[in-house]
């Protein structure tokens, strides 16, 4: 697989304060990374690194041996673990609308033959997530994990080559986080995605990636913990990855030492 995303000498600094420093790493096409660590070690600030919301301090970041830009894209796509969609549309218009910005940036809206080429492909990716019957639906009519395939029916709509999951599954009961687990490998092979997901749950990552990072602090100053930042100190290529019937372990404020362990048996 070749390369689709690299992170050369990666800083993100605010002020005085360090939050990533010195990542390198590349991600190649068609993975699916796991990223675990504990709070606060910079794992949304990664993605949001790859998503493009935020530039680095120091460093490059490259999309096909490009600079990334600073701007989210349509090339990237995001799930977050709260439900990013609109209460006041209904399943269809939600996705609809993910297609309206993607088309029409600057009216959010498109008219006649592609208003409704942009329908046949919302109702189509509705389908394909599970809520073809659901799509005139309102997001409060929806449970919780229906709310959550739609908002990764969102994200999909405009071909993204990048899906981003910050911890997209954390607030979802056992029985429906193994629904959803299915469902996003089977999009991932389906769409040819590659995928970088926060989770706190060491058996998802290990379920779910063919790569796990543990993103943490090499360094730290207990009379200025702002001094050092986080990166990758682990990094982990999966070649089996574990059933998905296998139980999960929601694991709040992880540390290195657990993940260490975990990743030896």
């Amino acid at each position: 697989m070749s390369d689709l995303l690299t992170f050369d000498d990666v800083w993100l600094e605010y002020g005085d304060k360090i939050v990533l420093e010195r990542v390198n790493l590349t991600i190649a096409d068609h993975s699916f990374v796991s990223i675990v660590g504990p709070s606060g070690s910079g794992k949304s600030s990664f993605l949001r690194l790859a998503l493009g919301q935020e530039a680095p301090s120091r460093g490059r970041i490259l999309l096909d041996d490009a600079p990334l830009p600073p701007e989210c894209g349509p090339d990237r796509g995001v799930v977050f673990q709260r439900y990013s969609v609109f209460p006041h549309l209904t399943a269809l218009r939600n996705v609809m609308f993910a297609r309206e910005c993607s088309d029409a940036p600057l009216l959010g809206h498109l008219f006649g033959a592609a208003r409704r080429r942009a329908a046949e492909e919302a109702t189509a990716m509705l389908v394909e997530v599970g809520l073809g019957d659901a799509r005139h639906q309102y997001p409060a009519q929806l449970s919780g994990g229906m709310q959550q395939r739609l908002a990764i029916a969102q994200a999909l709509i405009a071909r993204p080559r990048v899906l981003l999951l910050d911890e997209p599954f954390g607030a979802l009961d056992p029985g429906i986080r193994q629904d959803m687990h299915r469902l996003i490998l089977n999009l991932w092979e389906e769409h040819k995605l590659t995928v970088l997901m926060v989770t706190h749950d060491i058996t998802e990552a290990f379920k779910l990636g063919t790569r796990v990072l543990a993103f943490d602090k090499r360094r730290i100053d207990p009379h200025a913990p702002h001094r050092f930042g986080a990166t990758a100190v682990y990094d982990l290529p999966l070649r089996n990855k574990l059933p998905l019937d296998t139980p999960d372990v929601s694991i709040s404020g992880i540390t290195i030492d657990s993940f260490s362990n975990n990743s030896q048996r």
